[in-house]
């Protein structure tokens, strides 16, 4: 399966992916909607940012706690569940008078469930589609993001212009249950992937197998940190560019959809594991020019070469599905993703405090020398060119080889 028609003619497939994207663009126009709302009541850039951003590190507590639910759940129960908090969770923010730390802890709330079944939707691609066609399916999820994301806060925009953020929530609300109604509908029913039921000492037990094998720790080390640590890079735009800061966000994200729209879909799978290395380079590289303090449109240019090395995560992912059992694959993608945006919030806060002390375009390149000394340093536990790494075991870990 090499081609978006082959791959949309999956009825199934297609159905993910609608209810994908009318759950982003949901997200997208309630953050805005609690971002523009918080300001009004506090006034304060923090807490406004928190809002719309801060959600991610929830998935902290997710991975450490019913991770698991996303191998002990049917598939589409647990992202049928998932849409229904975040359904519950619009209708609650739509309420007038809510206190601030009722709507945070609201918003928390939907993103701890989805942080603990997210990991069933990237697995169920694999179940989906054939067995080559993990990749092509996956890219095409992630281009899908990144243009939600645009026309989410696009459209949450205009909406705050007629309405009110109450009445945008329940704009929110409708779409999650849209969502929800096409992922109930548009799946069918699939048994769990384990036999044993979610529970903290399951999700710590697999964590902790996961971790010890040194081919997934390897994997998992390179999709985490590397890129965490440019989209440190990415948060200091804004006191980069100022008010044209937006042309850098527009640029790094078409930088990215077209690096997933050319790895996942005109790569062969040969040919994505000859380029993990230069994709893995391509990342920090370009930043490290930000040194030189380049002028706007030279700036553009780096930021959209330096994302279309965000597609490296394609063919690293493809071999960690490669060596986990399949009874875990709901888990091992799961903490993939969780520690992915917990990452990225992470070295977005380090690149700011590197910016209090030094000049921001110093700040930047900074966060770019870390990321490439990672990158490097990380090299040696990967095999470039086998689509299963060295010393990754493939077995299922001990309390689920029976499931």
């Amino acid at each position: 399966m090499r081609t978006y028609s082959e791959l949309f003619a999956v009825t199934e497939f297609r159905n993910l992916f609608v209810a994908n994207c009318v759950g982003i663009a949901a997200h997208t126009t309630s953050a805005l909607a609690l971002g523009s709302l918080t300001y009004a009541v506090t006034g304060s850039a923090l807490l406004t940012a928190l809002s719309m951003f801060g959600a991610p590190l929830a998935s902290v507590l997710g991975s450490l706690t019913l991770l698991s639910a996303a191998d002990s759940l049917p598939p589409r129960r647990a992202l049928t569940l998932a849409a229904l908090v975040g359904l519950a969770g619009a209708v609650l923010q739509a309420v007038p008078g809510l206190p601030l730390p009722v709507r945070f802890a609201v918003i928390l709330l939907v993103a701890y469930v989805g942080s603990v079944t997210g990991g069933a939707r990237w697995a169920l691609i694999n179940d989906i589609l054939p067995a080559d066609a993990y990749v092509l399916g996956r890219s095409t999820m992630n281009v899908s993001v990144g243009v939600m994301q645009i026309a989410g806060f696009g459209a949450g925009g205009l909406l705050l212009v007629w309405l009110s953020p109450y009445q945008v929530f329940l704009v929110a609300a409708a779409l999650r249950a849209l969502a929800m109604a096409v992922t109930w509908l548009g799946l069918r029913e699939r048994p769990a992937r384990a036999g044993e039921r979610t529970s903290t000492a399951r999700t710590m037990r697999i964590n902790r197998e996961l971790w010890a094998d040194p081919g997934r720790r390897s994997l998992y080390l390179n999709l985490w940190l590397p890129n965490g640590l440019v989209v440190g890079c990415e948060a200091l735009f804004l006191p980069y560019a100022g008010d044209r800061a937006g042309f850098l966000f527009a640029a790094g994200a078409l930088g990215m959809l077209a690096g997933d729209v050319l790895v996942g879909r005109f790569l062969p799978a040969a040919a994505r594991q000859r380029y993990v290395l230069p994709l893995r380079l391509l990342l920090p590289v370009p930043y490290l020019v930000f040194l030189i303090r380049p002028e706007l449109p030279l700036a553009m240019l780096l930021a959209l070469i330096a994302s279309v090395g965000f597609a490296v995560s394609l063919p690293l992912q493809e071999r960690l599905i490669a060596c986990s059992p399949p009874q875990t694959r709901g888990q091992v993608l799961g903490l993939q993703q969780n520690g992915m945006l917990a990452g990225q919030a992470v070295f977005a806060a380090l690149a700011g405090t590197v910016a209090d002390l030094l000049p921001t375009h110093r700040a930047v390149a900074v966060m770019a020398g870390l990321s490439l000394v990672t990158t490097l340093l990380l090299t040696r536990g990967l095999r470039r060119t086998a689509p299963v790494p060295v010393g990754c075991n493939r077995s299922a870990p001990a309390d689920v080889r029976s499931a």
